[in-house]
């Protein structure tokens, strides 16, 4: 094809108008906006899965921590159930926030906190917080 401009005649490729002409590169930066999103996207799921995973362990420490307090108030010993409840929460890397279990009590109430560790997205400053209940069944007792 043949155009006529005022320094004389040119000659338009096709594959010039089939490129989309001053649309070139577009497909470049989108495929960057797309990489970078992809890059943010995983690096959320990866801080995802770290606090879910430290979420697990700080509710198993506040099971054990709980299940041993109840140990404690059902069959009592010279320790204090906070105190076996404090060292079964940091053998499971936690740190005991509260424990409501009284010695004239049946009922266990826990609270640990366990840091989560660094982050790729967030700070690293974030602790992950559970709770536990456990309660001492006696037979035969009234509640």
């Amino acid at each position: 094809m043949m155009a006529l401009t005022d320094r004389g005649i040119e000659r338009h490729r096709a594959s010039d108008r089939d490129r989309g002409g001053e649309q070139r590169g577009s497909v470049s930066v989108v495929v960057a906006g797309v990489l970078a999103a992809s890059i943010v996207l995983a690096l959320g799921a990866a801080d995802v899965t770290a606090v879910l995973s430290v979420a697990t362990e700080a509710q198993t420490a506040a099971d054990a921590a709980a299940l041993a307090a109840a140990q404690e108030l059902a069959v009592p010993t010279e320790t204090l159930p906070e105190d076996v409840a404090r060292v079964f929460a940091e053998a499971n890397g936690a740190t005991l926030v509260s424990c409501t279990c009284a010695r004239d009590t049946r009922e266990a109430e826990i609270e640990v906190s366990l840091a989560v560790g660094p982050l790729l997205l967030f700070g690293d400053d974030r602790f992950v917080v559970a709770r536990a209940h456990a309660v001492v069944d006696v037979p035969g007792a009234t509640p």
